[in-house]
């Protein structure tokens, strides 16, 4: 067994540093056969996040090769796949990299059980996160609730240092044959939006350690003073490349950290914002129902509007609220949005339209390159006011107010309002041609006036709490 292949079974860590699974199996001294299965659940992904994962599929593939082995592509379930292609290869064993959702977990369980019914190898390795959903625990021996507290817990530990990308992989005697990546055609549902999205990503592990590189050097110090404003390049942009695991967060931390102790006025913020994405998926996985209930099961009666006409003049950002409007658009001009702006559509839609923020939600997962399940489900439902650690249910974002005090001079706005700019015209070359819009037409005119919206809102808010 010990000269058997090993399957490598890559799923959202899509890199060969900071790579724990890879590592050991290097290690191992086993000929390797890294594997990609187009499974129905990733086949399930939104438009624009299983576009923008075959294009780093695609880098991988490229870095695979020039270390001397390849990235075998299949499609199927993928208990089937796997048995498959260790028919093929006579390989012993599959190793993959934790995901940490419900369905992910009830899949990978299956597998791993089947696999070791049959006396084959079936191991599983740190994920995509710091620290283990189950080793950060209260002192109760729960789980935590709050994020201050989980912060607090965390922000002493010990990171392991990332492990090195190998220099070069061994691979089978004979090779399996693979699908081709473009007959997948990923980016089918994206359309023409692809050709108007593509020139704002940052694909493959190079790119993101060169971007945290940049981040460190010229941005972090200024981080926690600039990072609310949409117009400035204050952010380290690494969801995108998080995602899709072209980068490590064990890179990310031990980067930040360096930086906090050279005395980066900035860094312990972004380590925190780290964190705050690492807390989202501690609660996914203790509470999966976050996904797609309200985590507060005091708040199942609200009366949130389910989808509507006015939700879809927030979806193609015509609501008539020009910092709504740029931001919505700047997510389909560019694949992602900027955090504080995420933050006020959010507010508009789930409280001045009243409307359900899972229709925000799915939204989201179908436009944002950069989608993440965990921290999209708790964002939308810590501005809804129905989420862990939520905003209180009287903060409803004014988008005029916010727009005076985070984009006082209209930069964002006009980037992605301003028909002279590049990225507003774009904008009309990347929507489906259904909806029918323009650069010449009129500005809308506001779905609602914001103080009444604002009433509505706090009125439904004081009526649930009595």
């Amino acid at each position: 067994m010990s000269d058997a292949p090993l399957v490598l079974w890559f799923r959202r860590d899509l890199r060969l540093g900071d790579h724990p699974m890879l590592a050991r199996a290097v290690a191992s001294g086993r000929p390797l056969v890294p594997l990609f299965i187009l499974d129905p659940e990733t086949e399930a992904l939104g438009a624009a996040a299983k576009w923008r994962l075959g294009l780093s599929l695609a880098d991988f593939a490229r870095r695979l090769e020039g270390l001397g082995s390849r990235l075998i592509l299949r499609r199927g379930p993928a208990l089937a796949v796997l048995e498959q292609v260790l028919a093929e290869t006579g390989a012993m064993g599959v190793h993959w990299s934790r995901l940490y959702d419900a369905g992910s977990i009830a899949r990978d369980g299956a597998v791993k059980a089947a696999l070791r019914a049959r006396g084959l190898e079936a191991v599983s390795h740190e994920g995509f996160l710091l620290h283990e959903p189950w080793q950060v625990a209260t002192g109760q021996g729960g789980f935590y609730r709050v994020y201050t507290p989980y912060w607090n817990a965390v922000k002493g530990r010990d990171v392991a240092a990332p492990e090195p990308a190998p220099k070069r992989l061994s691979g089978p005697a004979v090779w399996p044959q693979s699908d081709v990546l473009a007959d997948w055609q990923m980016g089918a549902a994206m359309r023409r939006g692809a050709g108007v999205c593509l020139p704002f990503q940052v694909v493959g592990e190079d790119a993101a350690q060169a971007r945290l590189a940049a981040f460190l050097e010229t941005r972090v110090q200024d981080y926690k003073a600039a990072r609310d404003f949409p117009a400035r390049d204050a952010t380290s942009r690494l969801s995108e490349n998080l995602t899709y695991g072209e980068i490590g967060p064990r890179s990310i931390w031990h980067g930040g950290w360096r930086a906090m102790q050279d005395g980066a006025a900035g860094a312990e913020h972004f380590l925190k914002e780290l964190v705050w994405r690492e807390f989202a998926w501690h609660l996914m996985y203790h509470t999966p129902h976050m996904a797609e209930a309200n985590w507060r099961e005091d708040w199942q009666g609200f009366p949130w509007r389910e989808d509507n006409a006015d939700a879809e003049a927030w979806r193609r950002g015509m609501t008539g609220e020009p910092f709504v409007d740029a931001a919505m658009r700047e997510m389909y001009v560019t694949g992602t949005m900027h955090n504080r702006a995420r933050m006020i559509v959010a507010s508009y839609l789930t409280k001045h339209l009243m409307t359900d923020w899972r229709v925000g939600l799915r939204w989201f997962a179908d436009c944002l390159t950069d989608w993440d399940a965990a921290a999209n489900a708790m964002g939308w439902q810590w501005v809804a006011g129905c989420g862990p650690d939520a905003a209180p249910y009287f903060r409803v974002f004014n988008p005029a107010g916010q727009a005076e005090k985070f984009d006082a001079d209209g930069a964002y706005r006009k980037r992605f309002l301003d028909p002279r700019s590049p990225e507003a015209r774009r904008y009309f070359e990347a929507v489906p041609l259904s909806w029918q819009l323009a650069p010449d037409q009129p500005a809308p005119r506001p779905l609602i006036a914001l103080d009444r919206g604002r009433e509505r809102a706090l009125a439904a808010y004081a009526a649930r709490k009595s």
